[in-house]
């Protein structure tokens, strides 16, 4: 199936514009973080989360009125959950002091009890507790898996192509990264294992995306020696855009569809996996690309190095070599 046929894009016209882009969403990422904060599951922050169905259908506002003077910090998080019709809605506190005995179990009693003192008759259906210690944990795990995912993938690159190529892919990786927390600041996702699940499965369809991209530019550099290197990556590119809009296109209308119909508790999941299929095919043609250019330098392939260049490396005539090789024997 061909979508772009004898597609002929600059690519490489517009990485100055599109590094510049990513630098200002990143360093807008890093102001909102700096300044809010970016809002942690209770994976991370450690906490309680309830789920709680009411007899009749109450709001976010009711709700959060009534837990304010049990929990009067303001940190309690009320939203909608499941289908409407079941009237449910999930509560979370962010921390639950202890982390052994009964103690890991009273935030929940008192999130009931002040439901029930505001006239709100409700049941628990569902309940997650996570002290502080474990969040942490999974905090520094989840940093040791990413450098150690971004340290392997620089070498497999390196070893399969050159230290170039592994040095774009692990930047377009850090790109999509920053990007990705980026716009979860931005939106005020949490930061659950879902996202982190997302965020490490885009990682791997970005470096794959990156690597098919690479893979084409390898077989042009033997093919195309000496042409400019932004011209076989250009040709590269457009050799291998149908594919990628294929790919992404359609990998993008399963993370919408899990976005719309997927419930509140896979929102983060299904728009981490948005912005990282979006970005993710954007860093792999102007990021990782660029990379490369920037490493190489813009001028003939390094392929054509070995190969005659001027009329005094030409190959001399047979006779010429023939007249040489007697007078050495002589």
């Amino acid at each position: 199936m061909h979508i772009f046929k004898n597609t002929n894009f600059d690519f490489l016209k517009y990485r100055w514009p599109a590094i510049a882009v990513s630098w200002i969403i990143i360093l807008a990422g890093f102001f909102a973080i700096w300044t809010k904060g970016i809002p942690k599951g209770v994976e991370f922050a450690g906490g309680t989360v309830v789920i709680t169905q009411f007899d009749q259908p109450v709001s976010v506002q009711q709700v959060r009125a009534a837990l304010d003077k049990t929990f009067p910090g303001g940190d309690t998080v009320v939203q909608s959950y499941g289908d409407p019709q079941q009237h449910q809605l999930m509560v979370r506190v962010p921390m639950t002091g202890q982390e052994s005995g009964s103690s890991l179990s009273k935030t929940q009693d008192q999130i009931k009890a002040a439901l029930t003192q505001a006239n709100l008759g409700n049941k628990v259906v569902g309940s997650e507790i996570v002290g502080p210690v474990v969040g942490q944990e999974l905090t520094r795990k989840g940093l040791l898996a990413t450098f150690i995912s971004l340290f392997f993938i620089l070498a497999y690159l390196a070893a399969r192509f050159q230290l170039s190529f592994g040095v774009g892919a692990v930047v377009a990786t850090i790109h999509d990264l920053l990007i990705t927390l980026a716009f979860l600041a931005f939106f005020r996702y949490d930061l659950s294992l879902n996202v982190i699940a997302a965020i490490l499965t885009m990682t791997g369809y970005s470096t794959n995306d990156t690597i098919v991209i690479f893979d084409r530019i390898r077989e042009n550099l033997r093919a195309m020696r000496r042409d400019n290197l932004d011209h076989v990556i250009n040709v590269s590119i457009n050799q291998t855009l149908g594919r990628t809009v294929i790919t992404s296109g359609t990998a993008l209308l399963t993370a919408l569809a899990l976005f719309f119909f997927g419930g509140e508790v896979l929102h983060g999941f299904a728009f981490t996996m948005m912005v990282g299929i979006i970005t993710g095919t954007y860093s792999s043609v102007f990021i990782a690309a660029a990379i490369v250019s920037f490493w190489r330098g813009s001028g003939p392939a390094r392929a054509a190095a070995h190969a005659p260049g001027s009329a005094a490396a030409s190959p001399q005539p047979a006779a010429s070599r023939s007249k040489q090789r007697k007078a050495r024997a002589s």
